[in-house]
């Protein structure tokens, strides 16, 4: 499992990526990784910001409601 600066250091680098508009990247293993869009570079960034929130305890994004009329 990633530790959290791995998670925040790869977020700056998809960041940085997105800054320059540049949709290719060589990870920590040498392996080639190209995103086919800014959408998909801007997904793959808010699914890591989500998960660097889970992991720092973070608020959910899950929000549950429940309602009644009233009567058991």
């Amino acid at each position: 499992m990633d530790t959290l600066a791995e998670n925040q250091r790869r977020l700056d680098e998809l960041r940085a990526l997105r800054a320059d508009g540049i949709k290719s990247l060589r990870d920590q293993n040498g392996e080639e990784i190209t995103y086919k869009s800014d959408r998909e570079l801007a997904a793959a960034i808010s699914s890591l910001e989500a998960h660097i929130e889970r992991a720092r305890g973070g608020r959910s994004s899950q929000i549950r409601l429940q309602t009644s009329k009233g009567l058991l």
